[in-house]
């Protein structure tokens, strides 16, 4: 039988990737990656003269459709690999990153009468205006006894990240764009309907964002009207479809989008899945005792349970929605390649760069070169980890990042493995936290760009959670994952998969290089977790005036 292939098509912040995979083993046979033109719009709409508010994160939903059809076209001419060869695609997106629509399919904001409307754009998952929303969302649960049950699956502690929050944000803001959507709905599930003409919706999306529960569905009426009487009919109204189980077939490739991608027409896709939680499948993640981490801009955390857990910003009541059978616990960091980022371009003298650039390295490499020279705990330095607010445990992203220890003899290098060092500590925080539903983590397997390049970041990680580090074979396990999804959907009698430990242990792989926990630098960091918790808990549990300076 010949050779398939899967297109994983994967959805980042600033850009979107398209891998072209072997189903027989997982190879990535060619690659294509391209920016979004209007990159994340932070302080204008793409008029230049719409100014947003503090907190803001939207994007341009055409450019989703751009780069699709010259990355899948591009991959595909790489790999020299026939449309007829092709069984399956699936995107893989950030989230919850959501968008109004028209009856159409047509996104508000490219109406004329729209266009210079902030509500009408694409809200990435990172936008963060909703927080007030999220904040009152979260007092009416810990508040209101009638609200129990929803208080056991949401916990009391709502992130401005999801999707009730910033539809809350679009009805106060502006009620007429709330009005003129005939769908409020993820930017995945835009793209499955535009190339299928299916409107179904993902459960990944909808279990992890959407607060829908295969049992229960999304919230009831009562609920959503305790939170504003214009959101009573919200599910209804901008929501309602069916939900699609991830690895399943949401539709086949429609006549317009088989021609504009060179592929043929009904060609499996499948429903949508979350980036973060497409990394799973593409690591290898199917047993209860290993994590997958993802290292990036940010980070994503998940372990796999036999029980629910919602709470302390772990979201994990969702069952089957990343890997079937288990509950999947997801958190993350809200800030790690970008807090670095930051650093570099406001900390770091010039005289760094100049000697960066002399040994032909980038900054991070050399900070990291640097960094590594230094012992454990020998620079007196503590960080939190908040540049972009908290997941968990406080669910705030109104926090803001600390460093204290800091002397006239502090150097950018010292400042630079602090920083790296409490990234880890967030980090164990978290395995803390999932590891109290009963489930032991054993092993770690991180993917990402920071996970290739900074074995600095691995070491340290080890040594500060004292879990076995592992690493990802492949370098694109978001875009892996979605192919692995994707032969899924096609399924067994197509050259595909029908299960998801079958599809996984045939496509996904670890490399060879791994990272065990040093006894001596991990009982040093055993003793400064402990006073990063202490200091977290005092900066996190008050009403620090500051923190809140220029923010709503």
């Amino acid at each position: 039988m010949r050779d398939k292939f899967t297109i994983g098509i994967d959805y980042g912040t600033l850009s979107a990737r398209a891998i072209v995979a072997r189903c027989s083993d997982g190879k990535i046979m060619a690659s294509a990656v391209r920016e979004y033109p209007h990159g994340v719009m932070n302080h204008f709409l793409p008029d230049k003269k719409t100014k947003l508010g503090t907190g803001w994160s939207l994007q341009h939903p055409m450019d989703y459709q751009k780069v699709l059809k010259i990355i899948v076209t591009e991959a595909m001419n790489k790999s020299g690999v026939g449309m007829e060869d092709v069984i399956g695609l699936a995107i893989d997106f950030t989230s919850c990153t959501v968008l109004p629509v028209d009856k159409e399919k047509v996104p508000l904001c490219i109406k004329m009468e729209y266009g210079d409307r902030p509500h009408a754009y694409v809200k990435l998952w990172k936008h963060h205006g909703a927080q007030r929303e999220a904040d009152e969302i979260s007092q009416l649960l810990r508040e209101d006894d009638a609200l129990a049950g929803y208080r056991e699956i949401l916990g009391t502690h709502i992130s401005s990240e999801v999707l009730f929050p910033k539809a809350l944000e679009m009805i106060r803001q502006d009620y007429e764009i709330y009005q003129a959507a005939d769908k409020i709905l993820e930017a995945a599930d835009w793209l499955t309907w535009v190339l299928t003409d299916s409107d179904k919706r993902s459960a990944s999306m909808a279990g992890y964002k959407a607060w829908w529960l295969p049992q229960k569905g999304y919230p009831d009426k009562e609920f959503l009207k305790k939170i504003d009487v214009r959101m009573e009919n919200l599910v209804e109204e901008k929501l309602a479809a069916d939900i699609c189980p991830v690895g399943s077939k949401i539709g086949s490739l429609n006549h317009e989008w088989s021609k504009r991608l060179g592929l043929k027409e009904g060609t499996a896709v499948a429903a949508s899945v979350i980036d973060s939680h497409a990394g799973a499948p593409g690591s290898g993640i199917c047993r209860k005792n290993q994590m997958m981490l993802v290292l990036g801009t940010s980070s994503v955390v998940m372990s796999l349970s036999d029980k629910p857990m919602n709470e302390k910003g772990i979201c994990g009541a969702f069952k089957d929605g990343i890997v079937p059978g288990y509950y999947a616990l997801e958190s993350g960091l809200a800030a790690v390649g970008d807090m670095l980022g930051w650093f570099v371009e406001k900390c770091v003298p010039e005289d760094y760069q100049r000697e960066a650039r002399a040994k032909d390295m980038s900054i991070h490499q050399f900070l990291s070169d640097m960094a590594e020279q230094l012992k454990p705990g020998s620079n007196g330095l503590m960080a939190l980890d908040w540049w972009n607010g908290n997941k968990t445990p406080f669910v705030n992203a109104n926090l803001s990042g600390s460093l204290i220890g800091l002397t006239l003899e502090t150097k950018p290098e010292e400042i630079y493995r602090a920083l790296i060092e409490a990234t880890a500590y967030g980090t164990r925080r978290i395995i803390e936290e999932m590891e109290s539903s009963g489930n032991k983590i054993e092993e770690i397997v991180v993917s990402g760009g920071i996970a290739e390049k900074n074995p600095l970041f691995l070491r340290i990680y080890a040594d500060v959670t004292g879990k076995l580090i592992k690493v990802a074979g492949c370098d694109q396990t978001a875009a892996l994952g979605a192919a692995i999804y994707a032969s899924m959907a096609a399924g067994k009698a197509e050259g595909g998969y029908d299960t998801y430990r079958d599809a996984v242990e045939a496509m996904s792989s670890v490399k060879d290089i791994s990272y065990e926990p040093i006894r001596e630098n991990q009982r040093i960091y055993d003793d400064l977790y402990q006073i990063y918790v202490e200091f977290g808990e005092w900066m996190g549990s008050r009403d620090v005036a500051w923190r809140k300076r220029g923010r709503r």
